[in-house]
């Protein structure tokens, strides 16, 4: 009778995201609508009890969404409709009580910021999936999610006020230098710090890390989920689980989340720092979570030393460790050319004062490379490592900001959201790799660590002709400072590579780092 009571209060707790009791639930497109139902809860229900549902709509479009087991004889399939519009399901499973179960809903047109989950947009950018645009700036808190419940929310409103629009967080908790806490909660039935019963999960533990991937989705952050990891080495056993586990447990945790329009997929952090695990055990890894997730959400590998295949065409984008790269968009920029995708370099090495080499960027140098990372038509990665008495750091375990890059890079994601539609490309890389923009329309220039007093003004050839227009703005990207020059720039071709001012004009400039243009093409008015 316990158990029948607690199902029904669970029911009751799902119903507001629907309509009311009776009729036909709606739920807005990429939301998410749950089907709950109760089943056996003798046994092993996590091995024992497959489920899934079959959802289509009316024009014939099928997903097949898996089902999970949430305990206490509770099982639960989580639908994201990917279009508005009338959608009915039919369960099946080895259980009979769970078997040909159907039912409806309605996919309402979205509300409010739920514009959909990010897809990937002109080959090396991104966009939501309503077309709005969306330029990634990340910042990385490993273990956020396995800290009490107080330092959870001072992160929450951290990034509330930061200007990070992507989060890598791992499932898992993380045992390191400056982290050596153990977590509230674990993924996995047992006793601590090794003894687990890995065909046993435990849903309060995937519960709470739900809650805080909608946490994120409220203030417009992308949940990059790292799935594994070799903070562990052994002191737990979570890095070094047979490849049936692995299986099951990746399995599980995507059936969990794969509706959450914010979630992507990491299959790991340093993949080759976990040396339990060959090459092969990667690809069938990240096979197994392509094929059990119905909605293909962002999916990449994280690399330590040695960069895995990112031509793998179930990995959408390329994550990329390599601080040098970032130092100098023309490095940068060859990951576009190798892996014809996305490329986030995802850590550039941290803003901090810790010891370890990759932790201590100036704040200048962390600036800096996002910028470089921006003009390679790339994307940049956030970190930070500040020591504390209390071992709290950002980067592990989140908190609060003490570094003096966010701000500046706030100032740069400003810059981006008034960029062209269509992403920022390099215009002329091989020759002038600080250039990026769309040919004939909108230049970013940045200048880095040079001081140049002033700059000849000129543009590549791509797509201009004589007597086109622009405007010039001179930014400032430490002082965050926008400073206009007042007349515009007028181009005719000097050489078969280049334009320049008709009448031979320079952008002044003020002699110190960190500064930047952008140059706009003026639209007559006729």
């Amino acid at each position: 009778m316990k158990q029948f009571f607690g199902l029904m209060a669970a029911l009751a707790f799902a119903l507001p995201a629907c309509a009311a009791a009776g009729a036909t639930p709606q739920c807005e497109q990429w939301g998410v609508h749950e089907v709950v139902l109760a089943g056996p809860a003798d046994g092993n229900p996590f091995v024992d009890v497959d489920l899934a549902a079959d959802f289509a709509d009316e024009a014939n479009r099928r997903l097949r969404v898996p089902g999970f087991y949430d305990g206490d004889g509770r099982y639960v399939i989580r639908f994201s409709p990917p279009s508005v519009g009338k959608w009915t399901y039919r369960t099946s499973s080895n259980a009979p009580v769970l078997q040909g179960k159907s039912g409806e809903l309605i996919a309402t047109t979205p509300t409010g910021d739920n514009h959909g989950p990010v897809v990937v947009k002109n080959e090396f950018h991104f966009a939501y999936a309503d077309g709005t645009p969306y330029r990634p700036i990340g910042t990385t808190c490993y273990a956020w999610t396995s800290q009490p419940a107080e330092l959870e929310e001072a992160t929450l409103r951290t990034l509330a006020a930061a200007p990070f629009n992507k989060l890598r967080m791992c499932v898992f908790p993380k045992r390191y230098k400056w982290n050596e806490n153990e977590p509230p909660l674990y993924a996995f039935e047992g006793k601590a710090p090794d003894r687990w019963d890995f065909t046993r999960f435990n849903p309060a533990f995937f519960q709470h890390l739900e809650r805080r991937i909608v946490d994120l989705q409220k203030l417009g952050i992308e949940a990059d989920v790292i799935l594994l990891h070799p903070y562990d080495e052994g002191h737990w056993g979570f890095d070094r689980m047979s490849d049936e586990a692995d299986d099951r447990y990746l399995r599980y945790l995507v059936a969990r989340l794969a509706a959450y329009r914010n979630v992507w997929w990491s299959l790991a952090n340093e993949y080759d720092f976990m040396l339990e695990k060959q090459e092969s055990d990667w690809d069938r890894m990240i096979e197994v979570v392509d094929r059990t997730d119905p909605y293909d959400r962002l999916t990449s590998l994280h690399n330590g030393r040695v960069l895995y295949n990112h031509t793998n065409p179930r990995l959408t984008h390329a994550s990329i460790q390599n601080g040098s790269a970032a130092e100098e968009a023309g490095r940068a920029v060859l990951y576009r050319d190798a892996y014809r995708k996305p490329i986030l370099f995802d850590e550039i090495k941290y803003e901090g004062d810790i010891p370890s080499r990759w932790g201590n960027l100036s704040a200048e140098e962390m600036v800096h490379r996002c910028w470089e990372c921006i003009v390679a038509g790339t994307y940049p990665g956030h970190g930070e490592c500040y020591l504390a008495d209390d071992d709290v750091l950002w980067w592990a375990k989140g908190g609060t900001l003490k570094g003096e890059s966010p701000a500046r890079i706030k100032f740069l994601a400003e810059i981006l959201s008034t960029a062209t539609k269509l992403g920022l490309e390099p215009i002329d890389k091989w020759q002038y790799p600080n250039i990026v923009g769309q040919p004939g329309e909108y230049y970013l220039v940045y200048f880095g660590k040079e001081t140049p007093r002033e700059w000849k003004f000129f543009l590549p050839r791509y797509e201009l002709k004589d007597g086109d227009t622009f405007r010039v703005e001179v930014l400032d990207t430490w002082n965050i400072a926008v400073t206009p020059i007042d007349e515009p720039f007028v181009v005719r071709r000097e050489s078969e590579y280049v334009f320049v001012d008709q009448d031979g004009r320079s952008v002044p400039l003020p002699g110190k780092p960190w500064q930047a243009l952008r140059i706009t093409k003026v639209v007559s008015a006729r």
